[in-house]
């Protein structure tokens, strides 16, 4: 550290030089890493190729790198409350690879105006600023502001400390079901929360919506907001749920995307409820494909959080590379579509874009400590940039073992769980039973040693909340990045306890 005046707090660019060394991670999105699909799963992908261009994404690596290494400090400092060397070593590798960060010469973190402001040896500085409950905003180069006006979301539910969870924070005293085997629900809970190289932040279990085991590390606590990553994709998916029982969309008519609305253009064969299982077709290149080269440069799939640009303008105008429901491939351009279409919806009804999540959602099922984030110009970035506590994801995964009713009100479309449940019809045909519908990762593969009928939002750095129907289980585990493979071992020790303690609800 080399001073610290007056709310101006900067670290050396030597100590992040060692920090970054330390760590080994990937920057894998999901919790489980792509399957290696080998060459038929390619060779299949190559027949039903469509003959359109790839444009890569504009500017350089490192530039996109480290405006995502700004926005991960400032979260993590700003809304989070972390120790900046700390998050520089252990936070958000996804959007800012590790071993990248030692490029970064000088390093500003400004308390009094909430800023994180990186330089890089060709004088380039990526800032990132947190504006009200938008967040932390990466800033365009050369640019000391965003292009939107942003507010504070009113959140209208009763006060935590004296209404009970799930609407506050009340526990319930009443004894424990007959049911429960409470002593290994503990050693679950111990082993959940895993070794100190777990970087375990926060572990929940709920059983029938009821908190059955809790534990935050000393650095956080209920309420603290914590990086998702692309749990919030899953959420993304709720709201677009919300607005379908509403009766703005049906989940089976073309995608109403101002920019696919020429006359003969094939985009307007993607219907929603294809973009929502990740086979929208759209053609960027992400990490994760099987096709992926990291030779050909930065990708699409990660640009979409780092490219300060519109990313519902961006992810729009990409072309075609299949045709829609059959190719399933885990692309950015998919979650970010749906909150294009979510922005049009509410705008388009006059209603103020910003505080849909919490009018609709947050404030009906008690979900208090919620933001997205989103880019310069006021688009949430509901692919990954939501940040919550353990509980608030507890509460949303409750939703699901409702069938998307809470307290008799249909917040969720009839049915909707179910094809969230679905294993899409894309990725089977590509013999990779992972992921479902209204972006949800499912377990039909039997990857975790729970029942396949399970589905989990998952998110970089093994973040998750994974919802288990014929037990009436919640479990959510969040922690630092680079703990994702000690957590993620955890996390499947905890399973295989859960599993003993709790029995199936009803037979299972």
């Amino acid at each position: 550290m080399r001073f610290n005046v007056s709310g101006r707090h900067f670290i050396s660019a030597m100590l992040l030089a060692v920090a970054a060394c330390g760590t080994t991670e990937s920057g894998q999105e999901s919790v489980d890493a792509e399957p290696d699909a080998g060459a038929a799963l390619i060779a299949r992908a190559a027949a039903l190729e469509l003959d359109t261009e790839y444009v890569p994404p504009p500017g350089e690596a490192l530039h996109h790198h480290t405006a995502g290494f700004a926005r991960t400090l400032c979260s993590a400092v700003f809304l989070t409350g972390l120790d900046p060397e700390d998050a520089a070593a252990h936070i958000g590798g996804f959007t800012s690879p590790f071993d990248e960060r030692h490029e970064v010469v000088d390093t500003l973190i400004d308390y009094e105006r909430q800023l994180v402001a990186l330089t890089l040896p060709d004088g380039v500085t990526r800032t990132a600023r947190r504006y009200r409950n938008q967040g932390c905003v990466a800033q365009p180069i050369g640019e000391d502001s965003v292009f939107f006006t942003p507010s504070d979301v009113p959140r209208n539910l009763p006060p935590a400390e004296t209404t009970p969870w799930p609407m506050g924070d009340v526990l319930s005293t009443d004894p424990w079901p007959e049911e429960l085997d409470m002593a290994k629900v503990a050693n679950a809970l111990d082993a959940g929360f895993g070794p100190p190289e777990a970087r375990t932040l926060g572990f929940l279990v709920t059983y029938k919506g009821r908190i059955i085991a809790e534990r935050y590390s000393d650095e956080v606590d209920i309420h603290t907001p914590l990086e998702s990553w692309s749990m919030s994709k899953s959420l993304t998916g709720t709201l677009m749920g919300i607005l379908i029982q509403q009766g703005e969309y049906d989940l089976w008519q073309s995608a109403p995307v101002p920019e696919w609305q020429s006359p003969g253009d094939p985009r307007q064969e993607i219907r929603i409820g294809d973009i929502m299982r990740m086979s929208s077709g759209i053609r960027i290149r992400a990490t994760q494909d099987p096709e992926y080269d990291p030779s050909l440069g930065y990708v699409d799939h990660v640009y979409l959080y780092t490219g300060t640009v519109n990313s519902y303008e961006y992810a729009a105008t990409r072309p075609q590379q299949w045709p829609p429901n059959t190719v399933g491939r885990y692309r950015n351009t998919d979650p970010v579509l749906a909150n294009y279409m979510i922005r049009l919806a509410v705008e388009g009804r006059g209603e103020d874009y910003h505080s849909f999540p919490q009018r609709n959602l947050f404030d009906k099922i008690g979900i208090r400590d919620a933001l997205i984030e989103t880019d310069p110009y006021g688009n949430f970035l509901g692919q990954g940039r939501a940040l919550m506590p353990p509980r608030d994801w507890a509460r949303l995964g409750n939703l699901y073992l409702t069938d998307g009713v809470f307290h008799g009100e249909r917040i969720l479309p009839e049915g909707w769980v179910e094809y969230a449940s679905e294993t899409a019809p894309a990725w089977v045909a590509d013999g990779r039973l992972q992921y479902g519908g209204s972006f949800f990762w499912v377990n039909a593969n039997g990857g975790q040693p729970i029942p396949e009928s399970a589905l989990r939002m998952s998110g970089a750095g093994g973040q998750s909340a994974t919802i288990i129907p014929t037990h009436q289980l919640v479990v959510v585990r969040i922690g630092k990045y680079t703990g994702a493979r000690a957590g993620g071992a955890a996390l499947r020790r905890a399973f295989e306890l859960l599993m003993e303690a709790v029995p199936p609800v009803n037979g299972g």
